[in-house]
């Protein structure tokens, strides 16, 4: 099927995207989502995040999410993917579903989006598949002979199921804050560890802050390096998630171990701490697979970037990577990639410069 553009995810990146497509007079182009029903990320996380503990949801263009329609207690995994629905069906965007894909490659005028059984030839691709699907297992000695339990947050569903447990939580960031809460008075004990110490930040997050956050991550993908987390750009905000934990008395970090034991972990000093569950909060990667037949990887592991535009295919965008990694930058970053692929599609002389 030759189009002149794809749009793969329909998260918050992709439906920004697809929303400045339109904007900009493109109607010739499909959005490929992975998941049977909208919401993106949102629709699989726990349902013990509820609305009152969100940082907010971050307003899709032309439609604006109203809070007035959802009760503090919703989960906010109900209310997000329900407001994506909503999104989809307002501004009556192609959303073709449930569509994994499974390669992006080359041929001379066109990149050729295939799921294993379409393929898509396209002038050009935003490529918005964001991270939920990576999440990341750091390594360390000892964990394929640790008895209990193992899961990361990407698969955490609420404390029910470990009411009772010695769970240690591993990772600095809202992830673990959020189920640390959870957790206190329901676990028989919880062990929180970080590889460095958590840094709480002080007043309200401003668009200043959020500037000098998005020019810090961009200058590292500039470099071809591979994006940081958030958090360890930000720190942890007083949040209402934060609060609560603190409330509760649940937020006493100690050092990462050095290795896991069969019943527990252990520390370089020879101290341990025995745990039914590890519960690794240890974020997520950008899930680009897809994209490995493009070669599109640096030296340093990143990809290099100018904006949204992948230098080494100016054809495809990154739309959720790096600067535009959060939903605050979805946004603007939609609305800049959308910009160029119309250039790029004007004419051959504007392909050329863009």
């Amino acid at each position: 099927m030759e189009i002149d553009a794809v749009v793969i995810g329909a998260g918050q990146a992709g439906l920004s995207s697809a929303y400045f497509l339109r904007h900009f007079g493109l109607t010739d182009f499909v959005v490929l989502d992975a998941n049977a029903t909208p919401g993106g990320a949102w629709r699989h996380r726990s349902p013990t995040l509820s609305m009152a503990e969100v940082h907010g949801i971050f307003d899709l263009p032309g439609f604006p999410f109203d809070p007035a329609d959802r009760r503090e207690s919703d989960p906010a995994a109900d209310a997000v993917s329900d407001y994506f629905a909503a999104y989809e069906r307002r501004m009556g965007l192609r959303v073709i579903r449930p569509v994994a894909v499974q390669s992006v490659r080359r041929e001379p005028d066109r990149l050729v989006v295939s799921d294993g059984t379409t393929e898509w030839v396209a002038r050009a691709v935003i490529n918005a598949t964001g991270t939920w699907t990576r999440p990341h297992w750091p390594y360390y000695p000892g964990a394929a002979e640790f008895q209990g339990r193992q899961l990361h947050y990407a698969d955490y569903r609420g404390p029910e199921e470990f009411a009772g447990k010695r769970v240690v939580v591993v990772g600095g960031g809202n992830s673990a804050v959020h189920a640390l809460s959870d957790l206190a008075g329901v676990a028989a004990q919880t062990v929180w560890v970080t590889r460095r110490p958590p840094v709480f930040r002080d007043g309200e997050f401003t668009p200043d802050t959020g500037r000098s956050v998005v020019a810090e991550v961009d200058a590292r993908v500039r470099a071809g390096l591979p994006p940081q987390s958030v958090v360890s750009v930000t720190g942890l905000g007083y949040t209402t998630v934060v609060r609560e934990a603190l409330a509760k008395d649940a937020l006493h970090r100690l050092p990462m171990f050095a290795r896991i034991t069969a019943y527990g972990v252990e520390w370089a000093d020879g101290t341990s701490a025995e745990a039914d569950v590890i519960l690794w909060c240890t974020g997520f990667r950008a899930a680009l697979d897809h994209l490995a037949p493009l070669k599109l990887r640096e030296p340093g592991g990143g990809i290099r970037m100018d904006g949204t535009r992948v230098l080494a295919e100016p054809r495809l965008h990154l739309v959720g990577y790096g600067p535009s990694a959060s939903t605050v930058g979805a946004n603007r970053a939609g609305r800049a990639a959308a910009r160029q692929i119309r250039d790029l599609l004007r004419t051959p002389e504007a392909a050329a410069t863009v």
